[in-house]
């Protein structure tokens, strides 16, 4: 029987986030509930931000607390350039550090392709702008601190494919081509910042969600999406549950400039 090495962690240690400060955007929103329980339950502290801090720090009192985690909720809105700065400064001043961030949150436009403004789409487009900030902020504190930190940018998988015209088709409007386009932008970006920013020790991925309709989708559509995935079926916020932990933690060292897909095989059509 092959014995590990003294130095090679374990796996129970590869995923612990003991010690860590993880922060989260749109933590408390239909994915970034599951997510924010995730990171606690690995033993990470969690600061959960929500346009709303009401709804933030309702979500981060009722997290688990693993050794001597502690959670806290900010309000940060990632359109507006302010609200981020003093936010991050905020969550610095309450956890003391951020190692691992979660760029989630996302301000929703529900116009599609027949009736979205020029200035629509372009206001849409800030969403990046904001997960870029809030990525470089934790950047140059990492680099100040001089430790290593792990950033997740949420995508979608629609941010590489299209979707099914006939999977909207008279039970609402399209997915909105402003949408398709920021998500496309997001999976990029974590590519170009993962290779100016390996030699920083910052890791930067993002993760995918393929159909996951919240709880006020029309029957129809949640039914047509689950017809479209290969395993029959929509997929279950908890579910995105190890794959944010897996990049959030040192399971993942090695893995930097990645899409970690999970669509339960939409994309693979």
């Amino acid at each position: 029987m092959t014995s590990p090495s003294k130095n090679e962690l374990t796996i129970q240690q590869l995923f612990d986030l003991s010690g860590k400060v993880a922060l989260i955007t749109g933590g408390a929103g239909h994915l970034g509930r599951s997510m924010s329980v995730a990171l606690a339950e690995a033993g990470a502290s969690v600061v959960v931000s929500s346009r709303e801090e009401s709804r933030a720090t309702a979500v981060a009192d009722g997290l688990p607390c693993v050794g001597e985690a502690q959670h806290f909720g900010i309000a940060i809105d990632h359109l507006d350039p302010d609200s981020i700065r003093l936010g991050f400064q905020q969550a610095l001043t309450g956890a003391g550090q951020v190692d691992v961030l979660i760029n989630n949150g996302l301000e929703v436009l529900g116009n599609d392709l027949t009736s979205c403004t020029f200035q629509q789409f372009a206001e849409h487009q800030a969403n990046n702008a904001g997960y870029f900030e809030l990525a470089r902020f934790v950047r140059d504190h990492a680099v100040i601190r001089k430790t290593q930190a792990s950033i997740v940018l949420v995508g979608s998988m629609y941010g590489m494919v299209g979707s099914y015209p006939d999977v909207y088709a008279g039970v609402g409007n399209a997915s909105p081509v402003a949408y398709q386009a920021l998500k496309g932008g997001t999976l990029q970006m974590a590519r170009h910042l993962a290779v100016y920013w390996a030699t920083d020790s910052v890791r930067v991925n993002s993760l995918s969600p393929g159909p996951f309709p919240g709880s006020a989708a029309p029957e129809a559509l949640v039914s047509r999406l689950a017809t479209h995935s290969p395993m029959g079926r929509i997929g279950q916020p908890q579910e995105l549950k190890g794959a944010v932990v897996f990049l959030a933690s040192e399971a993942s060292s090695y893995v930097t400039g990645q899409n970690l897909v999970v669509d339960g095989g939409w994309t693979a059509w």
